[in-house]
């Protein structure tokens, strides 16, 4: 394929990515296989995804701030523990094989598939919560936040259960939040594959523009249709993930 073939191509797919990922998470399935199949090394891959998925979860993050859904001073403690998480998870993963992972994740998503067909009041609206912002953004901040730069795959699925189940959050609100949460994560793994200059900037560049404005069309979905828009988005693309796991593991 010629190079302007090429990069309709990455714009497009990401833009489906950023449309999907600002609704339900997810957007990696569609974007790192791209990536790979247009002859990326692994490495340069996973770096120039986490820049094109900076800038649509940035956007979603924006246009969730800017609606309301989100209020930014009520998670800077979450975005300061999902930082130091992500940066320890970073540096482990060069020590540590996350391969064990492979094998524990799809039956916890499997978890969170069961439990949100199950209960399906879930996230209609807001209720009691279980935990205080502070001690909630502490333990989740720093286990999401190494889980993501450790491994990575259904981080967002885990942020909106957790925000549901521990803040007591709707299922727009826990979305929104998820996305100031995933922005932090990804740019702070962005800024270390920078160092490695595991980056390949044309492409990511043309993917972040397609990301930004599909982002942006998806954020504002959620924020227009709530809940019952979001759910059944949500459970297929959990399904999405762990299928994809367990291929991967036994393929």
């Amino acid at each position: 394929m010629t190079a302007p073939v090429v990069f309709i191509l990455l714009f497009l797919a990401a833009f489906i990515a950023g449309l999907v990922d600002s609704i339900a998470g997810g957007g990696g399935l569609i974007t790192v296989p791209v990536l790979l199949g247009i002859g990326l090394p692994p490495q340069a891959a996973l770096g120039t995804n986490k820049l094109q998925a900076s800038f649509g979860s940035g956007s979603a993050m924006l246009t969730f701030i800017r609606s309301g859904t989100v209020e930014l001073r009520e998670c800077l403690r979450g975005i300061v523990f999902t930082a130091i998480g992500a940066g320890m998870g970073t540096f482990a993963v060069q020590l540590i094989d996350p391969a064990f992972l492979r094998q524990i994740i799809p039956f916890l998503l499997i978890s969170i598939v069961f439990y949100s067909i199950m209960t399906p009041r879930l996230g209609a609206e807001d209720i009691h919560p279980r935990m205080k912002s502070g001690p909630f953004f502490l333990v989740f901040g720093l286990a999401l936040g190494f889980y993501d730069g450790f491994f990575g795959p259904g981080t967002g699925s885990f942020w909106v259960m957790a925000l549901m189940l521990g803040l007591g959050f709707n299922m727009t609100k826990a979305t929104g939040y998820t996305k100031v949460l995933n922005f932090t994560s990804n740019f702070l793994s962005l800024l270390l594959f920078m160092v490695s200059g595991a980056v390949h900037w044309r492409e990511g560049l043309v993917m972040g523009f397609g990301q930004f404005i599909g982002a942006r069309v998806g954020s504002r979905m959620v924020i227009m249709k709530g809940t019952r828009f979001i759910r059944p988005i949500f459970i297929s693309m959990v399904l999405a993930i762990t299928i994809r796991l367990i291929w991967q593991n036994y393929h």
